[in-house]
């Protein structure tokens, strides 16, 4: 165990999200092949039992309030409403990113928008049945957390 920046003990060493997917070739080009995922390892049971663990860079768990859901709908999305899971990517250029997942079968939902706390977001239907947003960041966290409203809970 090591200690966080805010002096507690660092349990977790990694974030895992599992996603069953029916059509599990498609899932696997989609986030592998099309958003551009190391995949890191694979495992197979034989017949239709199989497991790709692709790399998704730094790994972050946000929890929001439902009023922050419904906030982040309205700017991101234009109020579509997303489940009480989205995934998110951080990707280079949410232009390109979103462009070349629609060709490779995601839905947009909505295209890239500024958001009020600067980062270019879009929203997608994607593979795996997955709510997805690919968003761009205009600043660094240390900006960020400079400007009003923004900063660290200690509580």
């Amino acid at each position: 165990m090591t200690e966080s920046s805010g002096g507690r003990v660092q349990r977790v060493r990694q974030l895992r999200v599992v996603v069953e997917a029916e059509d599990y070739d498609e899932a696997v080009r989609f986030y592998r092949d099309v958003l551009g995922m190391d995949e890191i390892a694979a495992f197979s049971e034989g017949g239709d039992d199989r497991v790709a663990i692709l790399e998704a860079g730094r790994a972050t768990f946000e929890i929001a309030s439902p009023g922050h859901k419904v906030a982040i709908d309205r700017v991101e999305a234009a109020g579509t409403p997303s489940p009480k899971i989205r995934i998110a990517f951080e990707v280079d250029d949410s232009a390109s990113a979103t462009r070349e997942a629609a060709e490779a079968g995601a839905r947009v939902v909505a295209e890239p928008v500024l958001t009020p706390w600067l980062s270019l977001n879009s929203r997608l239907d994607a593979p795996a049945g997955l709510t997805v947003t690919l968003f761009e960041e205009t600043e660094d966290s240390h900006e960020r957390a400079q400007r009003e409203g923004f900063g660290v809970n200690d509580a």
